[in-house]
């Protein structure tokens, strides 16, 4: 082996999750129900009642789940506002000998949440962290969306304000995979829309309250989803479901409003009648379609409406 190829696998650390040792401790992963309590599996619950400390997101959540399968160990808190000084003592007590189960609200931890940051820290210092598998949401709402599976990207929580998520959804304007987003019930429209507005014509499915009784998976285009919302009023935490840029779109850079003017803009070869059509056939009205096609072509949507003009008219 060369000193280059020593060097890199210096860099390499193994863990054995189930070999015997003294120390460290173990951080084990445990998943919980998105809402049915049938959806616990027996080594959750095993793994729950023979460590010695459960650290939870919400430890009055957490304590009824644990009641309800007659689980008594202790319970501490470990959340987002907490981390900071809670954390530094879990990973005081992993390299003491000890072992802990991390749970969130609902489903995996440190998915979408401060579990990331202790789970970082625990390798660092090489601690063993085991997964115990169970329910997740965003898996979950992606294989009943009806779109494909081969290849998903999870975004987690789009930003809460305009700007921020039309800047997010312009870097993912040509990402080919499904896209998987949470999103909290009461920010759902304003969210909807926004995509609504760039995407309008991608297919997407927005799943609500999985495993609970008012499980909901509403499918069509965003636009239509949006139509749909505007006469609802959503409850439970949600996933958004968006199929990912078609093919034609991603090798020509991109379409829809943001659309520029380079060599290789996907409208360059096209009329302005198809132009205008385009844009209509994503979703758009008439004169926003007349007004994304000018942005494109630099000019003003005066010329873009003597374009569409039948020859002889003016």
């Amino acid at each position: 082996m060369n000193r280059q190829a020593e060097g890199a696998a210096a860099d390499v650390t193994v863990q054995k999750s189930f070999a015997t040792r003294d120390k460290p401790g173990t951080l084990y992963l445990v998943a919980t129900p998105i809402g049915n309590l049938e959806d616990m599996t027996f080594r959750a619950v095993r793994t729950l009642r023979e460590v010695d400390l459960i650290a939870a997101e919400d430890t009055r959540q957490s304590r009824k789940l644990l009641s309800h399968f007659d689980i008594p160990n202790r319970l501490v808190s470990y959340h987002e506002h907490n981390k900071d000084t809670s954390g530094p003592k879990l990973i005081r007590m992993l390299e003491e000998g000890r072992s802990i189960a991390l749970i969130s609200d609902a489903g995996l931890p440190a998915v979408s949440d401060p579990g990331a940051d202790l789970v970082a820290e625990a390798v660092k210092r090489q601690i063993p962290v085991v997964p115990i598998p169970g329910a997740n949401a965003a898996l979950s709402a992606l294989i009943v969306s009806g779109l494909p599976t081969d290849r998903f990207l999870f975004v987690g929580f789009p930003p809460r304000d305009r700007k921020g998520l039309e800047r997010l959804l312009e870097t993912l304007r040509t990402e080919p995979a499904t896209l998987i987003l949470y999103e909290a019930p009461h920010r759902l429209r304003k969210t909807m829309e926004t995509i609504g507005a760039s995407w309008g014509a991608r297919r997407a499915a927005v799943v609500r309250e999985l495993t609970k009784r008012h499980e909901e998976i509403v499918r069509g285009t965003v636009r239509s989803i949006c139509a749909y919302l505007a006469e609802q009023t959503p409850l439970g935490e949600c996933c958004i479901i968006i199929e990912g840029t078609p093919p034609e779109e991603a090798s020509a850079g991109g379409s829809g409003a943001s659309g520029t003017a380079d060599a290789q803009a996907w409208w360059a070869a096209l009329e302005v009648p198809q132009h205008v059509a385009r844009y209509e056939q994503e979703g758009y009205g008439r004169k926003e379609a007349m007004r994304l096609a000018a942005k494109d072509r630099g000019c003003s949507r005066r010329d873009i409406y003597q374009a569409l003009l039948p020859t002889g008219e003016e």
